[in-house]
């Protein structure tokens, strides 16, 4: 995967926009600045830009105080705007052309819009018992288009899109089994991976905010993930990490620590991060750090 050095990140609250030297301890410039209510409503179907003025003049803004290395940036998504898919095969095609088809058919009943407008992207991983699993990002393309035609008229092409708790997943630790509940706008997206291996994927949309959300609110949403985990790899989650639930985040860390019996650590905890990098996690600006953690892995 290409690593440019500019990631710029598009939530529903807010833009978002990063320049890394080779690692995290060369963060040359970032910049954020909030959207108004409504300018961004992330969707897999219908349209995402509803305010496209407000969303092109933060952007320019964020290109002004984040100076571009040439033309290619990585544009990180909302999450409700690209669909994750963990699926199982016993065989997999190694070329692309075989693969592709054979995802569009696997997909066709699961994607709420056709199958032939959607843009895919895919890895391959080891499932528990030693057969392939095929991790599916999967967007429908006018979508993408809408986030991509904004960067173009500022000067940029989106040489990588993603999601942006996809972008998040390098910061949690790759011992043992770990859950992140990341909240984004009114979206909560939680996932299980253990070392390298995504194992759970699911992406809820809420009724409300951070500030209108109880814990209990959050665990109904996350235990069904729990409990899928354990059933199919017969373990338990080992650690907790919470991202996005601004004031309630310390309450929420303590409630899921009762029901789920594991710890929970502040995002960024177990690894290797600088102070600048720790600073951006701490104002919810995570995925950019996640996504200069990943270094085109």
């Amino acid at each position: 995967m290409p690593h440019p050095s500019v990631v710029v990140e598009v939530a529903p609250t807010h833009v978002a926009a990063a320049r890394w030297g080779r690692d995290l301890a060369h963060l040359s410039a970032f910049a954020a600045e909030p959207l108004p209510d409504g300018a961004v409503t992330p969707s897999a179907t219908q349209v995402n830009i509803a305010d496209p003025d407000a969303v092109r003049s933060v952007i320019h803004s964020m290109i002004s105080r984040v100076p571009k290395q040439g033309s290619d940036v990585a544009l990180l998504l909302p999450d409700p705007s690209i669909r994750v898919f963990i699926l199982p095969f016993d065989t997999f095609p190694r070329r692309t052309d075989e693969a592709l088809p054979l995802l569009r058919w696997r997909l066709k009943k699961s994607l709420p819009f056709p199958a032939e407008e959607a843009v895919l992207s895919w890895v391959r991983q080891s499932s528990r018992d030693g057969k392939i699993e095929i991790v599916a990002a999967v967007a429908r393309q006018k979508i993408v288009r809408e986030y991509e035609s904004l960067l173009e008229e500022a000067g940029l092409l989106a040489g990588i899109v993603q999601s942006s708790t996809l972008a998040t997943l390098p910061i949690l630790s790759q011992a043992g089994a770990t859950l992140l509940a990341r909240l984004s706008g009114r979206n909560l997206t939680t996932v299980i991976v253990r070392g390298e291996t995504m194992c759970v994927y699911r992406s809820t949309e809420l009724g409300a905010n951070a500030d209108g959300l109880k814990p209990q609110v959050i665990f109904d949403e996350v235990f069904p993930a729990v409990a899928f985990y354990q059933d199919t790899w017969g373990g338990k989650v080992e650690q907790l990490c919470v991202a996005g639930f601004g004031l309630g985040e310390e309450e929420l860390r303590e409630a899921l620590t009762r029901e789920l019996g594991c710890p929970a650590e502040p995002l960024g905890s177990g690894a290797e991060i600088t102070a600048e990098a720790r600073s951006l996690i701490a104002q919810g600006l995570e995925p950019l750090v996640g996504w200069q953690m990943n270094r085109g892995a």
